[in-house]
């Protein structure tokens, strides 16, 4: 079960104008399912991708990443679950292409405005004659209200879709934003998540995109991890279909600018925490933050030491307050010059740790009882400086090995 997830509210996913989304059952791996989605986008919009730094990457990543730099425009979206594309050779890479080429036929457009993203079971042939097949039922559903079909169509072992929205005014004009991801393991993302699609009718110049998506991602689904594990199709994509009536953003250190950045950021940050809360076996939910450190980059390298530690994870599935685990990973984080000296640890309210040792007044039974919480946070103070950062969670229990042991059965 998911920690503290409820599924999506339909009254909170707004629809943007000027993309429309049409989902429906290929059979790509199992019958009966929802397991091919198109996104169509109006021309005139701005987009852009981060994707994963895995150097085994996906079929797919590779040829979004060439027509990203192609196309003056991208004008469809075509998303499969199931099957990854992954480890498949250039039988892969063709059997991506083709299914771009036959989806631009049918939209009359050129492969490169056309972008692949699939997901799911690595080094098996992607089925391309069923992802063709089901293309014109998939293109005949589409529609601007359809993002909660969607989030349910791309989810793999995922129990939760994952879906939200928010609304904002912008120069007298209200602005839309609607986003869904999935992923639930294989979750270290590494400049994206597994799939993440954030939408919205804002005036925003092309010129701006990349460099608004990497700071989304940096700012979201580059704080979260379940497993360590960085996906070979990890891909992140942000769309502004220019349909707002307010000026269109030329600056995003502006007035405006800052506005809708935030306004983004805070959906990007809940389809990223949704993705640990839906962790494969996850019972917890725990923040690691890291205070006091030189740099962000120090604080993030050992609030990752701290997430990655099986001992650590394991140690808070059964609400066992060995904090010295949590100790031992800051120390082997990789900060040379770290002085165990100035350290203090916190869970919640509960300091640990003060100086590098066990803090005076603290009490097993008050760690335990902070352990025994659905939602932890952890708090290093490392006394370097006064840079901080934060990194999402879970803990490991029995049904992570199960889930993954059993993933292809």
């Amino acid at each position: 079960m998911a920690v503290n997830l409820s599924p999506p509210n339909p009254s909170e996913l707004y629809p943007i104008a000027g993309v429309r989304l049409g989902i429906t059952e290929a059979g790509v791996r199992k019958a009966g399912r929802k397991d091919l989605t198109v996104l169509l986008i109006e021309p005139g919009a701005s987009v852009a991708g981060v994707f994963t730094q895995n150097r085994f990457c996906a079929a797919p990543v590779q040829i979004c990443r060439e027509h990203l730099a192609q196309s003056p425009g991208v004008r469809a979206m075509l998303i499969n679950t199931g099957n990854a594309n992954a480890g498949t050779g250039e039988d892969g890479r063709q059997r991506a292409l083709r299914s771009c080429a036959t989806l631009a036929g049918k939209l009359k457009l050129s492969p490169s405005e056309i972008l692949p993203f699939s997901t799911g079971v690595i080094m098996e042939p992607l089925p391309l004659d069923r992802i063709e097949a089901g293309l014109d039922a998939a293109l005949a559903d589409a529609r601007e209200d359809n993002w909660l079909r969607a989030a349910e169509a791309i989810m793999t072992t995922d129990t939760v879709a994952k879906a939200f929205g928010k609304q904002v005014l912008i120069g007298g004009a209200l602005v839309s934003i609607t986003g869904i991801s999935k992923g639930a393991g294989m979750i270290r993302p590494n400049m994206a998540t597994m799939l993440g699609f954030l939408a919205t009718d804002a005036c925003i110049s092309q010129t701006l995109m990349s460099r608004l998506a990497r700071e989304l991602a940096d700012g979201s689904f580059n704080r979260v991890t379940v497993d360590g594990d960085t996906s070979t199709n990890d891909s992140f994509m942000l769309i502004a279909s220019n349909k707002a009536q307010h000026a269109p953003i030329e600056d995003l250190d502006s007035a405006s600018g800052q506005t809708l950045k935030a306004a983004l950021l805070e959906v990007a940050r809940q389809l990223a925490q949704a993705i640990v809360r839906d962790g494969e076996g996850a019972t917890k939910f725990i923040r690691i933050q890291v205070e006091g450190g030189r740099s962000t980059a120090e604080c993030r390298q050992v609030a990752y030491a701290i997430a990655h530690s099986p001992l650590v994870k394991t140690a808070f599935f059964a609400s066992d307050p060995n904090l010295g685990r949590i100790l031992a990973a800051v120390g082997y984080a990789g900060v040379e010059d770290l002085d165990q000296r100035r350290i203090d640890l916190y869970l919640d309210d509960v300091q640990v740790a003060s100086c590098g040792g066990r803090h005076p007044s603290y009490r097993e039974e008050d760690g335990q009882r902070v352990m025994r919480q659905s939602e932890i946070t952890v708090r290093v103070a490392l006394g370097r400086g006064t840079a901080i950062d934060t990194v999402w969670t879970c803990d490991l229990s029995h049904d992570y090995v199960s889930i993954n042991a059993d993933y292809r059965s």
